[in-house]
């Protein structure tokens, strides 16, 4: 394996031929993105972000607050817990915060050292300690005998595959019913997600040298890199996450916003997170309850046959491809979404008034 020095070596060669050569490419950019913004754009006043719900802070097994925050009258007759991705926050559930008020009692919380939730130590950061931190969230947020149903999305479908595994007694019990958005059960390489000087490290070095290159002079250089992205983060972000190009140049800006405000020693702790988690032990305690797994046929990041692998390996799951849509479909196209969550929220509510009359 390459040494450390050669490495971070060859990211400050990099990051210098990079800045040697992007002026003109910027100019152009610049050009191409300002026409991408004088296009009518019918989300442009739309208070991305800025919706607010109760505030809840649960502590996680390890000491880490978890921030959560909760929408609709706690006598609503089921609680939805929507969990969000890799580098994400629980804003990028606008439209469903938004939209899906009158389907029950709304519960989002940002992950682990995501968004406003407290920092976590490397070690914790894993796929199943977000499985543990979830559970927490739920006995919190909806304690004793509240119905509950999982929204996950990426990294957070994976988090409720994690609490599957370790808790598979509240499937069919507590748990009556899972939507599984952009994910997979293992198999996954994010790398693309990451700054782009740290992808060749994250895929050829150890873990302890790409979090080595997340912190002193090799991650001020990182951040500055991100946070000077510009056009390029924009039209980045918008390959990367979303299938439709026409999509709306504020949605992309407030997910490129999101992204860039994750610490880079985070999204690469996550990234190897990802890179090594295998959760297909979850997905037959997943099976005792309706399951939805959507994906969209342009997905640069979780490619749609690794949801189709994760369908066919949850008993009775449903599948709903998407065609044109990206990895961000909650966002590209929230009424679909939307859609598919409350057609689940039905048959759930159909399976417990059966239940009622049975007993």
């Amino acid at each position: 394996m390459a040494s450390w020095r050669r490495i971070t070596g060859a990211a400050g060669l990099a990051a210098g031929a990079v800045a040697a050569g992007t002026g003109a490419v910027l100019a152009v950019e610049k050009v191409a993105v300002g026409r991408l913004r004088l296009r009518p754009d019918p989300e442009a006043d739309e208070p991305l972000g800025q919706l607010r719900g109760r505030p809840l802070t649960v502590l996680a097994d390890d000491g880490v607050p978890l921030q959560v925050e909760i929408d609709g009258p706690d006598d609503a007759p089921v609680t939805i817990i929507f969990c969000h991705g890799f580098a994400l926050s629980q804003d990028v559930w606008h439209y469903q915060r938004r939209d899906l008020a009158a389907a029950g009692r709304l519960v989002f919380w940002d992950q682990r050292a995501h968004g406003k939730s407290g920092e976590s130590s490397a070690e914790h950061a894993t796929i199943s300690q977000l499985g543990a931190d979830l559970y927490a969230v739920m006995m919190a947020a909806a304690p004793g005998d509240r119905p509950v149903v999982l929204v996950g999305h990426s990294m957070g479908g994976m988090t409720i595959m994690a609490l599957a595994r370790m808790h598979p007694e509240l499937f069919g019990t507590k748990v009556i019913g899972t939507v599984l958005i952009s994910t997979a059960a293992c198999g996954v390489d994010p790398a693309v997600w990451i700054p782009a000087l740290l992808r060749p490290i994250a895929r050829q070095a150890a873990p302890p040298v790409l979090r080595g290159a997340t912190s002193g002079r090799a991650a001020g250089l990182i951040e500055r890199a991100r946070q000077a992205g510009g056009e390029l983060a924009f039209l980045g972000t918008r390959f990367i996450a979303f299938g439709d190009p026409s999509v709306s140049p504020t949605v992309v800006d407030f997910l490129e916003r999101i992204i860039r405000a994750t610490p880079v020693a985070v999204v690469a702790e996550f990234y190897l997170a990802l890179l090594n988690h295998d959760e297909r032990a979850g997905l037959d305690a997943l099976g005792r309850v309706p399951v939805t797994v959507i994906t969209g046929e342009r997905d640069r990041l979780v490619p749609p046959d690794k949801s189709d692998e994760l369908a066919a390996g949850i008993p009775g799951a449903d599948l709903v491809r998407v065609a044109g849509a990206g990895h961000v479909i909650i966002l590209e196209q929230p009424d679909l979404v939307n859609g598919v969550i409350a057609a689940l929220l039905e048959r759930t509510a159909q399976g417990m008034s059966q239940r009622g009359r049975s007993a």
